[in-house]
């Protein structure tokens, strides 16, 4: 099972964020879940030692405390998984360690922490912050703690974060004999860096977001090591063919923007980006309709739709250079938090499309159940993406909840 390390930087953030909290003597609480995991997809892989069904196990602790009058807090939340089959999905993190300060108008938090950024449904540009845990989920939602110092500062014209990001965290890839992979398999152990720094490099990042009227806008900015890898066709050490990560140094400017209409939410996301080649931009944009009281009952039924753009066209390292999502959102606003979401992304020049569903339902005693699907459609054995071609599956977790 891999652990991640962390820097020296990252060991003095810690170090700091428990004297604080252990100065307080005070006990806190624990709260989290442990799931049990069954994942079984519908055909082989594409290499003979690939299993159709795996199991996992998987605990997400949280514990946290708070004194000063609740100005101050600390939170620890650690993360471990242990897979049945893939070695590489067998992994423990910190998805966050930090103490949180928040002052008249002005708030600090120091340690590892998640931030999100973003307001669209199908993909997420310009959350660019925290490195995607990618043998999690490809969905992309899933990410690792990352290092940080953030400054936020409240005025009435805005809010003004600002990052101070040490410690870069590397993308995580399903193994060889793991699932949901491409091909050939991504090589971890031949990850290659730009900066001479490599992962010792320290990032900056900032974000200007405020609310007027029906409006909620976000302007963001970051510079350090791009968190998507460019992915190189190399060696390994039994000389096949495998792809190595390969980390460019990259300055990335996102806006979103989210417009509250009666039951329309409108939508956008766009980023312009600068690394090794030369500069391009993606886009999401789209809207949310909801049905509220569907049919004279407790129900709501939000209708999607999103365009995803991006100017490399046929060069674009992601699924989505020219496609179009639609979705709906079935909400049953019940006593145990019912819910679905279903969609479909079509490629405008392919056939190619990808199908998801995920539902979740509490049910009694802390327990809650999930159930995700995704279907891969017409991805022929040319496309850049044929490794995923058969890998339809059906995955149900049954979660107990703290």
């Amino acid at each position: 099972m891999e652990i991640s390390c962390f820097s020296g930087v990252l060991r003095v953030s810690v170090s700091l964020c428990l004297a604080l909290f252990l100065s307080t003597g005070v006990a806190g609480e624990w709260s989290g879940h442990v799931a049990l995991e069954m994942r079984g997809f519908m055909h082989d892989g594409v290499v003979s030692s690939q299993d159709q069904a795996n199991l996992s196990l998987s605990a997400l602790p949280e514990y946290y405390h708070e004194w000063n009058n609740g100005n101050d807090t600390f939170t620890f939340t650690p993360f471990i998984r242990i897979d049945s089959d893939d070695s590489e999905r067998s992994h423990a993190d910190i998805r966050e360690l930090k103490w949180t300060h928040v002052g008249n108008d002005w708030e600090l938090d120091l340690g590892i922490s998640k931030v999100y950024w973003g307001v669209t449904e199908s993909q997420h540009l310009v959350d660019i912050i925290n490195q995607t845990d990618l043998v999690e989920n490809l969905d992309g939602e899933d990410k690792l703690g990352q290092p940080m110092a953030r400054l936020s500062l409240v005025r009435n014209w805005g809010i003004v974060d600002l990052f101070v990001l040490p410690g870069f965290r590397e993308r995580t890839f399903p193994g060889k004999n793991g699932r949901l992979r491409t091909t050939p398999y991504v090589e971890t152990d031949l990850t290659q860096y730009e900066h001479h720094q490599k992962d010792d490099h320290i990032d900056w990042a900032f974000r200007w977001s405020h609310s007027l009227d029906i409006w909620d806008i976000g302007l963001s900015h970051f510079s350090g090591t791009g968190r998507e890898p460019i992915l190189l066709p190399a060696l390994n050490s039994d000389g096949s063919l495998v792809l190595s990560p390969f980390y460019e140094q990259i300055d990335q400017t996102g806006l979103d923007i989210q417009a509250t209409i009666d039951s329309w939410l409108l939508k956008l996301e766009m980023i312009s980006k600068k690394g090794i080649s030369d500069r391009y931009t993606a886009l999401t944009t789209g809207f949310e309709y909801t049905l509220y009281g569907l049919f004279e009952t407790s129900h709501d039924l939000g209708l999607i739709a999103e365009y995803l753009y991006d100017d490399r066209a046929d060069d674009a390292t992601t699924l989505f250079e020219d496609d179009l999502f639609v979705g709906a959102r079935w909400t049953w606003n019940d006593s145990n938090d019912t819910d679905f979401i279903a969609g479909i992304i079509q490629d405008s020049d392919s056939s190619e499309r990808l199908f998801r569903l995920e539902g979740s339902r509490r049910l009694d005693n802390g327990l809650k159940l999930n159930v995700e699907s995704q279907f891969f459609s017409n991805f022929s054995k040319s496309s850049r993406f044929a490794g995923f071609r058969q890998e339809d599956f059906i995955q149900v977790e049954l979660a107990w909840y703290f």
